[in-house]
């Protein structure tokens, strides 16, 4: 999947979980991370890479987000009380990790920057999110975001960067 089609791909799952989270259904963004999966996965030349990605990216999002609603810094509109994180911010997570080796690439050996579009672009994320009643995060929440995709996003980068490594030497 080319570029272009891995970032169209990446956002058509987020639109499509956040208006389903809107109005109260999961499924929806479970249903396009899928689609998206199975696109991706099916024509990827690092399909190990990939869903090694979308593992640790899901693994991110349930200790992030179980995180941030279990201290009550950010409500979700269909919380998931057995992850405490909704499932289809797990699914926007899914699709995310599937972009760390492809558009988002070139992060990977760029920590600083990786960091700093954590920082800046994942409380926008849910800012925008907010102003379609996906979700509430307060001041607190928005740091607390920011914060942790400061940290993490980089940490998922250089997973990604190594699971394409890893991928190319079994070729």
């Amino acid at each position: 999947m080319g570029m272009l089609a891995n970032i169209l791909g990446y956002q058509c799952v987020w639109f499509i979980a956040v208006f389903g989270a809107a109005h109260a259904s999961a499924w929806p963004a479970v249903a396009a991370a899928s689609a998206f999966a199975l696109v991706q996965i099916t024509i990827s030349r690092r399909r190990r890479g990939d869903v090694y990605a979308m593992a640790i990216a899901v693994a991110a999002g349930v200790a992030i987000d179980g995180m941030l609603a279990h201290a009550g810094l950010v409500a979700y509109a269909t919380p998931s009380p057995a992850l405490a994180a909704p499932l289809w911010i797990l699914a926007i997570w899914a699709a995310f990790g599937l972009t760390l080796g492809h558009s988002l690439a070139f992060l990977q050996r760029r920590p600083w920057l990786a960091a700093l579009l954590g920082a800046v672009g994942a409380p926008l994320a849910y800012l925008a999110a907010a102003r379609i009643a996906a979700v509430r995060p307060g001041a607190t929440g928005l740091f607390a975001i920011a914060v942790a995709w400061a940290l993490v996003l980089p940490l998922l980068c250089r997973l990604a960067r190594q699971a394409g490594e890893d991928t190319e030497a079994l070729a």
